[in-house]
């Protein structure tokens, strides 16, 4: 991959509003996360997205709400047990296979950059 390459990821902070189990599934959270996005240019309403990641193994959607994270926000929309992802949460694996979420030191501004 090349620097151009990379430069096309977009990296954002978010923070996790919601968190929930998906039905079905033992892996899956589902979540609505806040990246500092209005629904539109003349609204003040915010826009959430929703973020389904393969994290429940090891953590507990009630731990995760209010949680800063890592997000790639410029992926496509991907289905996943009929239900939309729209972005990807960045973790690294832990010792025994354990997905461990990366996040901001302090808090930051929601949407910032990452570069």
């Amino acid at each position: 991959m090349t620097i151009d390459e990379f430069k096309k990821v977009e990296l954002r902070v978010g923070k996790i509003i919601e968190a929930e189990r998906v039905e079905g599934s033992d892996k899956l959270i589902k979540m609505k996360v806040d990246l500092g996005e209005k629904s539109s240019e003349e609204s003040e309403e915010k826009k959430f997205r929703q973020i389904l990641a393969g994290i429940g193994k090891n953590h507990d959607p009630d731990n995760l709400v209010g949680m800063y994270v890592v997000v790639v926000a410029n992926l496509e929309p991907r289905m996943l047990m009929g239900m939309e992802s729209q972005g990807m949460l960045l973790a690294a694996h832990g010792e025994l296979g354990e997905a461990i979420l990366l996040t901001p030191e302090k808090e930051t501004p929601l949407g910032s950059q990452i570069s």
